[in-house]
Order: structure tokens, then C-alpha cells, then sequence
């Protein structure tokens, strides 16, 4: 018999001590419990530390997590000898690999999407007549400025139609018919392999790295078909983009290499440290913007902002991600930047602070109604026939969307195109872009960039939810690039015509000087809208700077973005993807800090007469079945003499266990074994059964009388999962993540609106309500 001391329960394979989870076969199970002569039930094989296994659509136990990394991380730097050396460098070595290889990975993914999206995109115009799989820039390549690419021919071209009805006919016939099959392709490679490779994903990763446990979103399946499917989406002309998505990409990358070692498939919060690093190396790719993926981790993803070691790997593998990005250089031009603003002059004028205030007012407005018509999309969505017939929608969408932009040279041509042009300046060495430089021409460029961002407007709104990978960085950009291209325009314009003006007094004498630079105020623009869609304020900041290399004018950029965010927050405080976690319901804790009116705990826990408890005196294991089969709760708090608590058991412990017991139960008995949960005793009744090492060690108990606000920062800060209330040992009520989730959600109108009931378990966190515990 083993010796029954506290101190030698196991805790060199597990600290906790107890099993979590028992997943081998009824005859190997039984071996992992031992009877005493007192009818305890004691572990006996080293597997009764076995870490759980947890289910998706529940929420990880962060304390525990920690606690087994301590211990592991104990035992690998407690040997002695060469292994003493050489373990912790080969420990340390594998965590390299797995962020190395993501950085690695993501680029060369990230390079490959930008090449096949520019070779489809084009491919909806026109090919090559050295070759079909040359997009428009390959082919001709190597002319000097000014020349005519004689390469490249429209299909009405290739086919030799010489009729304008007949070449009209024919191009917009097949940029309309390619555009419908590459997102319907996208569509049915989703939803036939892959239906969590849909939308942008940064929703997801957000939840997943506050502790959600969704490992059927990061899948092989998922990544693959997200890869080829965004490429297709993007291709289509769709109002959307791939950066968001890219997010998504790399976090599968990362789980799927991180799955080859044991340690890191084990411990779920290392591999959320690792998702965190990953995301970060997927904003640098997705704008060439490393440092801009860092913040961008810490300040989006609010996940770790303390820990310097992860912002670290985070900015490493961004590094990495970066460096291979530029290797490959799919973009031609052997720089980073994507979208580079030249010909901006490197001051700026005090009267230009006006127009760019009022672009900062229009983009948190317009932020704050993209949001919300994308809202109401989403619900009515839900609620149509479009719920039962997302191919159908995809197909419509998609054949609406090109009809309309073939119509608007602005929006026929690919949205990273539009917004590299509407940052430039002109410049007579180079290509006017469809009469943007024109002077003569202002009024109509002007009606052309508004008309483009208000359909883009409400093209983004309806195409952020559609069964297609889709991200709202780009088009949000695209739309506010339009509308600062349209003031930059409407400045210029007035300083044209009256150049004499005081307003106009700090620009050059000579008129032939470039004063006002319409291209910076899409610059602004961009930012002003990004900040009132996403609500980011310093790695958005950092990724414009980044993604345009004007770093001269960053004063502008964080003056534009902390107007629209200011503006914005009037009409709600949530970006799009907080929104998005309200109405999907993830368990995510906005690190928000959460004010309350006066109210204590009492105010919103579950009181005790609602709570559903085990009583520790004892139970059969018939009782114990038909609890777990009634009530699919996270745990049971465990009391004795009806209301003294004793402890707390999660769902997981006990199913596994009683399923055991179960199997080994004498069924000839008259006498059915009672199980019990009190603290062990040499006079037990022979046939009763303790349970008490199954109880959790790490239980949060608190009084009711504390003020709501520190009790929602106990779950904040800490990343439990319930908190239980006593008053002198007897137990008062209790509170679970989901409840303080629904708390501070219940501001936001639509919270839950996306989640259906017949929904598999991994939308939905918890399958009770705070109002049914």
C-alpha cells in the first residue's frame, strides 16, 4: 500500500497531485486507483497525473497550466550531470524551431498568396502573350516609363474582337463570369472541407489566446484551404482583404508545428504563447510591418503584455517573417513596403490640420457605421434564407459586386492597386492612373472617390461575414485612401485657384512648388478610417508609418487616429472585432476596466439555492451518473451538512473517475458503495469510497460583500475560471467566467445573436446560462 502523506501523492509528475483526466481503456483505468484499508481511494500509477484533455468549446485552466509548466520546468533544470546541460538547451532549442519555422512559413506563404492573387486578379482582364501564368507586371516588365506594353492584351484583344459592343460584351462578361467562380470556388472549398476557414479569423485567435479551447479552428484543413481560399476570395474582387486572414494562417501554422512535440501538444498556455508570437509574425507579412505585428499582439490581441518573454519571440519571428517576405520579393521591387508614399514633401503646413481633422471626424463616423451595418448583416443573415443557401449568397454578392465595379474604373481594378495609386503622388515620369492627375479633371475625380468609398461602404459591410476568407483591413483602407484622396483633391483645387490667399500664406511663392500633397491625405484618410473600424491606436499608428515609409509625417497619423478613435467611442466603444466576439459569444475578457455602480458581488453571483452541488457525505454512483447526464456544468462545488463547502470538482475529474468505477463496480452487492468527498478517516463505513483527492486545490474563494469591480478584475488578472463566495466556510454562491463575460457584454445590444443552440459545442463555451446555473 502507498504511504498516504500529503507529500507524496505524486506531485513530481503533476503539482496538483489528483487525475484530470482518465482516457485509456475501463481495464487500464482501474489500475490507476487503489483501494486503502480504510476504503480511500488513492492514486497508484504514475499516469494519474496525466494532464486533461480539453474538449473544444471549453475555457483552459490557466492556474493549473502555469502550475504543470513550473513543474516540468522544475524537473528539466533539478537534473544533474550532462543532462542537467544539455536539457534545458534542447527545451529551449525546440521552442526556436517551432517560431522560426512559423516565421519561415509565413512568409513564404504570405509571398506565394501575393503572387497568385495578382496573377488571378489579372487574369479577370487579360493574359500574357509570353505566357498565361504572367500577371500584368511580369509581362511588362523592363519597360522604361511612358512605354507601351505591347505584351499585355485584353481578351478582347487576344480573341481580335474589333466591334466596342462586342469588346464591351466580352470583357465585362468574363471579369464578371471569373470573378463568380473563383469566390464560388472559394465558397465550396470552405464549406465542403473546412467551414472554420471562413471570415478573418482575428475574432477566434483573440478568444482562443484568452484561454478558449477551439483546436478544430487551427487544423491542417483549416490552414490549407484558408491559404487557397483567401488567394481565390481576394482574386475575386470581392470588398475584402487578406491581412486579417493571414493572422488566422499563421496561428495554424504554428499549433500544426508545435503539435510534433509532446510538450508543447500538452501545455495549453505555451501554446498560446506560441499563437501570440505566430499572430504578430502574420501582421508583419501581411503589411511588411514587423514592428507593427508586435504591437499589433499586444495591443489588438491583448494577450501577455507583461510577459517580455513573448514579446520577444513575437518580435522575432516577425523579424524572420519579414526577412523571408523580402527574400522571395514578390512585389518586384525589393523593398518591404507595400503601399510607399513619394513625392511627399517632408513638412507639413499648420492650415492643412483642418482638412485632416475633418477627415479624422469623417473616418470615426464612417468607422462607426460600417460597424454597424456589418452588424446588421450579420443578424439579418442569421435570420433569412441566406443562412441555409451561403453559396447561393456568395454567388450574388460576388456577381453584384464586379457588375458594379466594372461600371467605376476605381473599383474595377484590385483594391491593393486603387490604394498604392491614391498614395501616390503625381509625377510626370510616370503613368497617370485612369486621369487621377488630371487637373482639368477635379469635380469628376472627385464624385469618383466618393461614389467609390460609399459603395465600398456598403459592399465591405454586406462581404465581412460571407462563407469566403475574408479580412476588413484593405477595404477599410481603400475606403478612407478614397476619401482623403477626394480632400487632398478638394485643397489642392482651392490653392490652385486662389493661391493668394492668407490660408495659403506658408506655401512657396513659386506656384510650379508642390504645396498640398493629395496622396498623404489618403494616407490620413486610411489611418482615420482603420481607427474608427478597428479602434487600434499605436500599432496602427506604427503599421501605416510602416506600411507607407512616410515617418516624417507620423504626427499626422496619430493625430488623425486618435481623433477617429475619440469620435468613434461616442457611438460605442467596440472595434470590429470585439463586435464580433459579442455576437459569437466567445469566453474573452476585454481587459477593459470595468466600473461599477456601487454594486457588490452579491448584486450578480449565483445565489447557493440555484447552484447545483454534490453532497461530500456521500453518493451512489447511480446519483453521480444522473448529475453529470442532467447538468452539463464546467464543475460542482462539493458541501457538506448541506451548505459548508469543502472543495470544488471539475466535470472532467468526475466523469472520467465515476466512469471507472462504474466499469469495476460489484454488481452482486446488495449494498450499493457510497462515494464520499470528506477529508480522509480511519473510521469510514466499509463500504464507502473517498473521493476527496479528486477535489481542485486551486479554488478561488471570496466574500460577497466585495465591490463587483474587484471581483471581475480577480477574473481579469488572474484567468480563472469560477470564483466561489463563502461566509464562514458555509458557501453563498459563485461565479464562472461566463457570467463575468456576460457582464460586461451586456452593454453591447446583439451580444449572442450568432449563436444557435444546435450549434456544436465549440461556438458555444458553456452550455448553461448565468441565469440557469
Amino acid at each position: 500500500m502507498p504511504d498516504h502523506d500529503w507529500d507524496d501523492r505524486g506531485f513530481e509528475e503533476d503539482p496538483w497531485g489528483a487525475p484530470e483526466s482518465i482516457t485509456a481503456t475501463p481495464s487500464n483505468d482501474a489500475e490507476q486507483f487503489e483501494l486503502t484499508n480504510d476504503h480511500n481511494l488513492w492514486s497508484t500509477s504514475p499516469r494519474a497525473g496525466k494532464k486533461a484533455v480539453y474538449e473544444d468549446g471549453t475555457s483552459i485552466d490557466w492556474l493549473r497550466e502555469e502550475a504543470s509548466e513550473r513543474a516540468r520546468k522544475h524537473r528539466l533544470y533539478s537534473q544533474h550531470g550532462i543532462r542537467g546541460l544539455l536539457l534545458p538547451i534542447i527545451d529551449s532549442s525546440r521552442l526556436w524551431i517551432v517560431l522560426i519555422a512559423t516565421g519561415v512559413g509565413v512568409g513564404v506563404t504570405g509571398a506565394w498568396l501575393d503572387v497568385l492573387v495578382r496573377w488571378l486578379s489579372d487574369l479577370r482582364e487579360g493574359r500574357c502573350i509570353s505566357g498565361l501564368f504572367y500577371n500584368q507586371v511580369a509581362c511588362c516588365s523592363g519597360l522604361d516609363p511612358g512605354d507601351v506594353c505591347t505584351e499585355w492584351l485584353t481578351w478582347s484583344e487576344w480573341l481580335n474582337v474589333r466591334s466596342i459592343l462586342g469588346q464591351s460584351l466580352l470583357q465585362s462578361s468574363t471579369y464578371i463570369t471569373l470573378a463568380i467562380a473563383f469566390s464560388g470556388s472559394a465558397a465550396i472549398l470552405v464549406l465542403t472541407y473546412a467551414p472554420y476557414a471562413f471570415h478573418t479569423g482575428i475574432p477566434e485567435i483573440k478568444a482562443i489566446l484568452g484561454g478558449y479551447v477551439f483546436d478544430a479552428f487551427l487544423g491542417p484543413w483549416t490552414l490549407l484551404i484558408k491559404s487557397l481560399g483567401l488567394a481565390l476570395s481576394v482574386a475575386s474582387g470581392l470588398s475584402l482583404g487578406k491581412e486579417g486572414p493571414l493572422v488566422h494562417v499563421s496561428c495554424c501554422m504554428a499549433y500544426l508545428v508545435s503539435r510534433l512535440f509532446k510538450d508543447f501538444r500538452h501545455n495549453e498556455a505555451q501554446k498560446r504563447r506560441i499563437l501570440a508570437a505566430a499572430a504578430a509574425a502574420g501582421i508583419s507579412v501581411a503589411f511588411g510591418s514587423p514592428l507593427g505585428g508586435v504591437l499589433f499582439g499586444l495591443e489588438e490581441l491583448d494577450t501577455f503584455a507583461n510577459e517580455t518573454d513573448v514579446i520577444w519571440r513575437g518580435f522575432v519571428t516577425s523579424v524572420i517573417a519579414a526577412v523571408s517576405l523580402q527574400y522571395i520579393d514578390p512585389f518586384g521591387t525589393a523593398k518591404l513596403v507595400l503601399f510607399q508614399v513619394t513625392g511627399v514633401s517632408d513638412t507639413w503646413r499648420a492650415f492643412e490640420l483642418v482638412p485632416w481633422l475633418a477627415l479624422s471626424v469623417i473616418g470615426g463616423v464612417l468607422g462607426s457605421l460600417l460597424i454597424r451595418l456589418n452588424i446588421a448583416a450579420a443578424i439579418y443573415r442569421k435570420n433569412s434564407i441566406l443562412r441555409d443557401h451561403p453559396l447561393l449568397e456568395v454567388v450574388g454578392v460576388t456577381a453584384v459586386t464586379a457588375a458594379v465595379s466594372y461600371l467605376i474604373v476605381f473599383l474595377r481594378v484590385q483594391t491593393s492597386e486603387l490604394v498604392a495609386n491614391l498614395f501616390q503622388e503625381c509625377d510626370p515620369t510616370r503613368g497617370d492612373f485612369h486621369g487621377l492627375c488630371n487637373p482639368n479633371a477635379l469635380g469628376e475625380n472627385i464624385f469618383l472617390l466618393l461614389i467609390t468609398a460609399a459603395i465600398k461602404i456598403g459592399f465591405t459591410a454586406w462581404t465581412f461575414g460571407i462563407m469566403v476568407p475574408a479580412g476588413i483591413f484593405l477595404p477599410t483602407i481603400a475606403i478612407g485612401a478614397s476619401l482623403g484622396r477626394a480632400m487632398g483633391l478638394l485643397t489642392q483645387g482651392l490653392h490652385r485657384a486662389y493661391p493668394t490667399a492668407w490660408v495659403f500664406a506658408s506655401c512657396p511663392p513659386d506656384p510650379s512648388v508642390r504645396c498640398v500633397s493629395p496622396g498623404f491625405y489618403a494616407v490620413i484618410g486610411a489611418s482615420a478610417m482603420l481607427g474608427g473600424v478597428t479602434r487600434m491606436t499605436i500599432s496602427l499608428v506604427v503599421i501605416l508609418f510602416e506600411l507607407t515609409g512616410a515617418l516624417s509625417h507620423v504626427l499626422p497619423i496619430m493625430i488623425s487616429v486618435m481623433v477617429s478613435k475619440w469620435v468613434a467611442d461616442v457611438f460605442g466603444k467596440d472595434g470590429i472585432y470585439s463586435s464580433w466576439i459579442a455576437m459569437r459569444r466567445y469566453p474573452w475578457l476585454a481587459p477593459v476596466e470595468f466600473r461599477d455602480k456601487g454594486e457588490t458581488a452579491a448584486n450578480c453571483m449565483v445565489p447557493f439555492e440555484r447552484i447545483v452541488t454534490i453532497n461530500a457525505d456521500g453518493m451512489t454512483i447511480t446519483e453521480l451518473l444522473d448529475l453529470l447526464k442532467s447538468h452539463s456544468f464546467y464543475g460542482f462545488p462539493v458541501v457538506t451538512q448541506r451548505t459548508r463547502l469543502l472543495g470544488f470538482i471539475t466535470r472532467e475529474k468526475l466523469k472520467s473517475t465515476v466512469e471507472t468505477l462504474q466499469s469495476d463496480d460489484d454488481t452482486s452487492s446488495q449494498v450499493p458503495p457510497t462515494y464520499t468527498f470528506l477529508p480522509p478517516t480511519t473510521d469510514a463505513a466499509p463500504s464507502t469510497t473517498n473521493l476527496f483527492d479528486l477535489l481542485e486545490e486551486s479554488s478561488i474563494q471570496l466574500k460577497k460583500e466585495l465591490p463587483l469591480e474587484l471581483v471581475v478584475n480577480v477574473f481579469q488578472k488572474l484567468n480563472v475560471r469560477y470564483v466561489l463566495f463563502s461566509h464562514t466556510c458555509h458557501l453563498t454562491g459563485m461565479l464562472t467566467k461566463s457570467d463575468v463575460v456576460s457582464l460586461i457584454t451586456a452593454k453591447f445590444p446583439h451580444e449572442g445573436v450568432l449563436v444557435d443552440t444546435a450549434e456544436p459545442p465549440e461556438v458555444v463555451w458553456d452550455a448553461r446560462t448565468p441565469s440557469q446555473f
